[in-house]
């Protein structure tokens, strides 16, 4: 899935700027039950029928059946870090501002500001108007105090927001009137407009719960203790099987959705999701594995969106020796990183797993955008004999097993990655051989994916683990991720990294607004970060969306795969037909 400023993803899946969703998008908690194999998508309430077609026009009525290998976690806007949570959220919480399809911010009919931000001309304070019509799923309004309280509650660490890194250089936010608020920031914030892209939640539910509360409260992970905001609501949830959410009849937009229920259906794993639309059991899938692509697209009556995705893969290092046997870390060598880095074939799994639909990555920044760093950074060939040289320089000697010892101490690790991703199983079964060929024992270890996220990857409690970042907007600022100011449990920096002269960079690359500044800024960023890599970078990929005949839209509201949750670009204007 992924993460969100970035998000942590899981699917393969989405998580980067503003919080990163970990896939997916990387903040996030809960555990659920193993996800059923049957195919029958249940519905917690009956959904209209669809009314019969006028020609290409849409129609009002009908249920429409998506499809996940990964349950939620929580989808408290202040707490979401997950792709599964991401995308049932944005079905229920309306935010303050939108992308449209080429990543630009503004007003939709649907956000919930009426019109842009105020800028001052300095750029340290942001005015928000918010529409006048807009309200909770409860009846309140939605005003100046809510956003006022979101704000707040994420920079507070005790909340342990994955927001907080979108929020932090917010002075103060203040009550102008009930439908106007001010930002004020402590410096320059370049990314800061896209921060605003982002969901809140009711200060009228929230305001007597504790920050340190937030996360076991049941706001997020009971539908009917979760007022929300969007063109649907929450009204069911069977874990580990299904979430159903209903249009809502009071829905305050001027657009309203034309399809009265989404139902969120869980299998468990990706090939039993893949046989589920193929048979019709299903009408949307957001990720097919790569080695089904074809057999989808043969079925005929499935549309099927191939591109590259805002996504990259990586293997992450923990840099918190108590995660080790007797508190000995194995990855604090740089030579001992670059050696991995140069063991594993990255190349053949472009070729071999993603089918070339791919590319290599040596730092945290998509191929052919403004802040990719090009020559500057460094890029690791696949050379078992410069792993072992290095290896060797930096300590290492085969015991008797063959397997590298230092200091009395095995290189034997545990690597863990998200269950169901077939994808995810064919890498880390490549990663285990290619690491045994020079003298490094791997254990890969399946786990489901919102157990693992809440118990493992958010507190930063693994060796190393197989992951994926979706970013959500096209800001290339990563200090979420890889400074030393955002450790678990509140920050995304979940491997404990720490660089001094990184968390610095990334300040430096978002104190200004001047794009040619930046990009010098990130590419001495990626020098130092493929250097010293508290990640080995592996690939960009992308995540091919199937999509049954049921389903209409209009050419303009077509899944986006460049987006982060592109797969449902503008569903609310979407409509399905018997």
């Amino acid at each position: 899935m992924a993460k969100k400023r970035k998000w942590w993803s899981g699917l393969l899946v989405l998580s980067l700027a503003g919080v990163l969703f970990t896939g997916c998008s990387t903040n996030n908690n809960a555990s659920n039950t193993p996800g059923a194999t049957t195919s029958t998508a249940p519905a917690a309430s009956d959904g209209p029928a669809a009314s019969e077609p006028a020609a290409d026009e849409p129609v009002d009525g009908g249920t429409i059946v998506l499809s996940t290998f990964s349950d939620i976690v929580n989808i408290n806007p202040l707490l979401i870090g997950d792709t599964s949570s991401g995308d049932v959220a944005q079905f229920v919480f309306a935010q303050l501002y939108d992308l449209d399809r080429q990543g630009n911010v503004l007003a939709e009919p649907w956000s919930l500001a009426a019109e842009l931000p105020e800028i001052s001309e300095d750029g340290l304070t942001y005015t928000v108007k918010l529409k006048d019509s807009i309200k909770w799923s409860d009846g309140e309004p939605i005003t100046a105090d809510d956003v006022v309280y979101t704000v707040e509650a994420a920079k507070n660490p005790e909340t342990g927001s994955p927001l907080t890194s979108q929020f932090d250089k917010v002075k103060s936010v203040e009550k102008i009137d009930d439908k106007t608020v001010k930002f004020t920031m402590t410096q320059v914030y370049a990314p800061f407009l896209y921060a605003l892209c982002q969901a809140i939640v009711p200060e009228h539910v929230l305001k007597d719960v504790a920050p340190k509360d937030m996360q076991t409260n049941p706001y997020g992970t009971d539908p009917a203790k979760t007022v929300t905001s969007g063109a649907w609501k929450w009204t069911a949830w069977k874990q580990g099987d299904s979430h159903t959410l209903d249009a809502d009849p009071d829905y305050w937009g001027e657009v309203k959705p034309h399809i009265s229920q989404l139902v969120y259906k869980i299998y468990a794993d990706q090939n039993t999701e893949v046989q589920a639309i193929l048979k019709g059991d299903t009408d949307h899938i957001s990720a097919i594995p790569v080695t089904q692509v074809d057999a989808v697209k043969a079925k005929g009556d499935i549309a099927v969106i191939d591109k590259p995705g805002p996504l990259y893969e990586y293997v992450g290092f923990n840099f918190d020796p108590k995660n080790f046997k007797d508190g000995y870390g194995l990855f604090e060598g740089q030579k001992t990183r670059q050696a991995i880095a140069h063991a594993l074939n990255r190349q053949g799994m472009v070729d071999n797993i993603l089918k070339g639909v791919g590319a290599l990555m040596n730092a945290p920044f998509l191929p052919d955008t403004w802040a990719d760093p090009g020559d500057a950074a460094v890029n690791y060939d696949y050379n078992p004999e410069t792993a072992k040289t290095l290896l060797a320089e930096d300590g290492w000697a085969a015991g008797n097993d063959g397997i590298l010892t230092k200091d009395g101490h095995r290189f034997s690790f545990e690597l863990q990655y998200n269950a169901g991703n077939s994808r995810r199983e064919q890498v880390a079964a490549v990663i285990q051989q290619n690491l045994k060929e020079v003298g490094i024992e791997v254990t890969p270890k399946a786990i489901d994916f919102s157990s693992w996220i809440d118990q493992n990857v958010t507190p930063g409690k693994y060796q190393a683990l197989l992951l994926s970042w979706s970013l959500n907007n096209p800001d290339p600022d990563a200090e979420s991720i890889y400074s030393s100011k955002y450790f678990p449990p509140a920050g995304q920096n979940s491997g404990w990294y720490k660089n001094e002269k990184l968390d610095q960079l990334w300040v430096d690359g978002y104190s200004t607004v001047d794009q040619e500044k930046r990009k010098e800024i990130y590419k001495e960023v990626g020098k130092e970060i493929s250097t010293d890599l508290p990640y080995v970078f592996m690939y960009q990929y992308g995540t091919a969306i199937g999509t049954g005949p049921r389903v209409h839209w209009a050419e303009e509201d077509a899944p986006e795969p460049s987006l982060g949750y592109g797969s449902y670009f503008h569903a609310i204007k979407w409509w399905v037909t018997d």
